[in-house]
């Protein structure tokens, strides 16, 4: 094994091992507050989704990188080949709108009581499971192109023009076809980041005030002990700097690889880590911030 493929090994291994553990357990706990817990929130099936995308995200990514590194020429097949590309390019867009749903829900939640904004907060989980089936019907025909386009590399003639990704194939398509969906992603990714920018400036703001209220009051109440939904709003926030690092970081390499046409082994290490980085570190932020997950499996 050649070391590039050793290096690309041990940053796969390092993300997607933690992360799924760490995926695991958010969803396990969330599951358990949903079914058994007394205290029922929409917010905790928000969050079971976004584990689940995750999920989704770092097994489609580590078979195709399985077969990339091993050189495993007929592992997958065309119809492997497109499952694990499909279920990849919608599972990125299952997270985004999902952490976009999180991002809001939250922003509404800390809203003043006299706003209108604060009306349109879920009161159960049956009013947030309308927003993730569009997402899943979004997504669903969003990525759907690829079903035509992906095939299995091995048995291809390389001089067919397309895009390797990974041990799978992208034949090129029409125009027309390309264009209508790169600007159905772009308007989704555009209109959802906006969402998030716009929840993220409030819940900022929201925090500032707290602060200055905390300072006035001279509270001794460090951020342990704030409210918890001031600590829920801080990993929301977290969690959303840590998907748009990863995003527009994993944006601009794209960009500059399509550009130059170069696809060296460096390039292929970060975007792989780029790929696995949100769904990997996601989890172990709301843990983190989440006292109650340790309490949860001590129950256990």
């Amino acid at each position: 094994m050649k070391w590039n493929n050793i290096l690309h090994t041990v940053i796969f291994l390092s993300l997607a091992g933690p992360g799924i553990v760490g995926n695991i357990l958010i969803f396990a706990r969330h599951v358990y507050t949903s079914v058994l817990g007394t205290e029922k929130k929409p917010v905790d099936l928000i969050i079971i989704h976004l584990a689940f995308s995750n999920m989704i995200i770092i097994c489609t990514t580590g078979i195709r990188d399985i077969a990339t590194v091993f050189y495993f020429r007929n592992f997958l097949g065309d119809t492997g080949c497109k499952a694990v590309v499909y279920l990849a390019r919608m599972a990125r867009g299952l997270s985004i709108c999902t952490t976009c749903l999180l991002s809001v829900v939250q922003a509404v939640t800390i809203s003043p009581g006299t706003t209108l904004w604060r009306k349109l907060k879920p009161q159960t989980s049956w009013q947030v499971l309308p927003f993730l089936l569009l997402f899943w019907i979004v997504n669903v025909l969003i990525s759907s192109n690829l079903l035509c386009y992906i095939k299995a590399g091995g048995g291809l003639n390389i001089s067919i023009p397309g895009t390797f990704i990974g041990h799978c194939y992208m034949l090129q398509s029409r125009y027309i076809i390309k264009w209508l969906f790169l600007s159905l992603m772009t308007l989704r990714d555009v209109t959802f980041q906006s969402l998030m920018g716009w929840s993220s400036g409030s819940m900022a703001l929201h925090l500032y005030k707290h602060h200055k209220r905390v300072l006035y009051l001279h509270s001794s109440r460090s951020e342990n002990n704030s409210p918890p939904e001031i600590r829920a709003t801080w990993s929301v926030l977290i969690l959303m700097s840590c998907f748009l690092f990863f995003y527009w970081i994993d944006f601009i390499l794209s960009f500059h690889t399509g550009f130059t046409v170069t696809h060296d082994s460096l390039s292929l290490n970060i975007k792989t880590f780029l790929e696995l980085g949100y769904a990997g570190f996601s989890p172990y932020v709301l843990i983190s911030r989440d006292i109650r997950v340790p309490n949860v499996l001590h129950a256990h």
